[in-house]
């Protein structure tokens, strides 16, 4: 087997890099490897979409969630047909989607024995159209109160894996709402809204199961809304989201859909798998089973 790596020493704030010689060594027992670390933001996208992927076997994303949706977006710049399947050996700050192949933060190693393993199972695939471009995601993509809270986040990446709660209880204390036009499986809703979010995956942040019935195969997404309300109450409902159960409280509504429109709120940030990319209005449509994924057995 033949992989191509793509690295980020900058994922953990700087701890990853000095695992770079061990993830090789791990990897290289059972592959030819060609490794290319990444340098600044919007780096690992480049590095994908500008490699000859016929050369090799798979393409491995060693990082956190941002980089793992980097590497998603150069990859889906090639044609289907070039596409390798994709594997994860998560190092970052944020993994979430990692929980989905049973890997804690900081089980990079059992996620090299998964790629390993070498089997295969295809994914769902989000696919998001906004205005003036088109991007993908593999975990979630959300605006409003996620988006507030994502933008703290990275302002707190020295807590490392808290840095995402601490952000989410700052900005509880200042809480905003937005009036959401939103179409659903052809219904509209309209609503003021603290937050939507749409997982492909069960987690976000890591540790919050914010959709706790989403299958990453079945060719849905799972839309949560939040609908406005006090902060008093929103900080009883915030540590539910750990099991999943805030979506028993009346304020949240949740169902599933292929296809996801949100109309307004206009030109409002959109933060997919731990990232602050593209802008309202966005269509959002799952694509069933569209990636080859390192999982396992």
């Amino acid at each position: 087997m033949k992989l191509l790596l793509i690295f980020n020493p900058h994922a953990a704030n700087g701890r990853a890099a000095r695992l770079l010689p061990r993830i090789q060594a791990c990897l290289e027992q059972f592959s030819e490897l060609e490794t290319l670390p990444t340098a600044y933001a919007g780096h690992a996208r480049k590095l994908v979409s500008g490699s000859n992927l016929a050369t090799f076997d798979g393409l491995i994303a060693a990082g956190g969630d941002g980089t793992l949706f980097e590497v998603l977006n150069g990859l889906y710049q090639h044609e289907r047909e070039e596409r390798v399947p994709l594997g994860l050996v998560p190092v970052g700050t944020g993994n979430a989607f990692a929980r989905e192949l049973g890997l804690l933060p900081g089980d990079w190693k059992k996620g090299i024995d998964i790629i390993a393993e070498g089997k295969l199972r295809p994914l769902d695939v989000g696919r998001v159209e906004t205005n003036s471009e088109i991007f993908y995601f593999l975990n979630i993509i959300g605006l409003g109160f996620p988006v507030d809270a994502m933008t703290t986040a990275k302002k707190l990446k020295m807590f490392g894996n808290s840095a995402y709660t601490i952000a989410v209880i700052r900005e509880i204390f200042r809480l905003k709402s937005y009036r959401l036009i939103i179409e659903i499986n052809g219904k509209y809703i309209e609503e003021r809204n603290v937050f939507v979010e749409i997982s492909n995956t069960r987690y976000t942040g890591t540790s919050f199961l914010i959709a706790p019935h989403a299958r990453v195969d079945d060719g849905l997404l799972d839309v949560t809304l939040v609908r406005e309300l006090p902060r008093m109450r929103l900080l009883r409902l915030f540590p539910t989201i750990y099991s999943g159960r805030h979506v028993d409280f009346a304020e949240v509504s949740t169902c599933t859909a292929s296809t996801i429109k949100i109309i307004s709120p206009e030109n409002c940030l959109l933060a997919p798998d731990g990232e602050l990319y593209g802008e309202t209005p966005v269509t959002v449509t799952c694509l069933r089973k569209d990636l080859e994924f390192f999982c396992p057995g």
